[in-house]
């Protein structure tokens, strides 16, 4: 049952090993098949280089099992609610890649410093609030879904990082779509990234991990820098996206 999905599920939960962003257990990949419903991710706490493609775990929306013999990942509610709240995303990519894991614990979103960024992003990257004590103790990992949902709402609504409790204030983004920012830094714990299917949310991540190293030099280098004006933003990104996009052979 559904083995195009495991497969394809599986082989993206081993490019994060390839392109090292997840070391030991840490994060997971899912996919989504829409028109049945059903979700196939990665088993809870089981080593990459013993997973195979029979392990892949599917679900159905609600989180029951469909097929499969071990647990799926702990982080399936956010996932899913992922899923529910956005119906253009067909992958959804979890890791603690150290880089975008600083910005997501410094609570930091990232700017877009330069071109590579707004190839990828159509503006910054968003961080989250800190989830609240409550939150934690009554559904953790639904919950980290539900601010992540919360935060890009909060964005289009014009609401600062300032009063979302993080300390800082970010310039706010109209509009802001999860397929044109596909990624976002959840506040002391670590990113998520999505995409049309498992294995560009993989891309996804890949270039969240190098945006943010990115950033994280430019700061050094210049404490003063600045994003790119939006102008260049626009250029870079629907180059690449959208209906006029005219990069590359497709």
């Amino acid at each position: 049952m559904k083995e195009a999905l495991k497969q394809q599920v599986f082989d993206a939960n081993i490019e994060l090993v390839k392109n090292g962003l997840v070391i030991l257990t840490w994060g997971n990949v899912s996919g989504i098949d829409r028109e049945d419903g059903i979700v196939a991710i990665k088993p809870s706490g089981v080593d990459y280089a013993k997973l195979t493609p029979e392990d892949i775990v599917l679900v159905d929306l609600d989180g029951n099992i469909v097929e499969g013999k071990l647990r799926p990942s702990s982080d399936l509610p956010t996932h899913l609610a992922l899923y529910k709240a956005w119906d253009s995303i067909g992958g959804v990519v979890h890791t603690h890649s150290a880089n975008a894991t600083s910005f997501a614990q410094a609570c930091t979103p990232i700017p877009c410093f330069g071109t590579t960024h707004a190839d990828h992003f159509h503006g910054s990257v968003p961080c989250t609030r800190i989830l609240t004590q409550q939150e934690v103790e009554e559904a953790y990992e639904l919950n980290t879904g539900n601010v992540i949902i919360e935060r890009f709402q909060q964005i289009s609504g014009g609401i600062t990082q300032e009063e979302l409790s993080c300390n800082k204030i970010i310039e706010c983004e109209s509009e802001l779509d999860p397929v044109a920012v596909p990624g976002v830094l959840v506040a002391g714990h670590a990113p998520f990234t999505w995409g049309p299917n498992a294995k560009k949310a993989v891309e996804n991540a890949i270039a969240l991990e190098q945006i943010a190293l990115m950033a994280m030099n430019t700061k050094l280098i210049n404490p003063k820098a600045i994003p790119v004006p939006q102008y260049v933003l626009d250029k870079h990104y629907f180059r690449k996206h959208g209906a006029n996009a005219y990069y590359g052979q497709n």
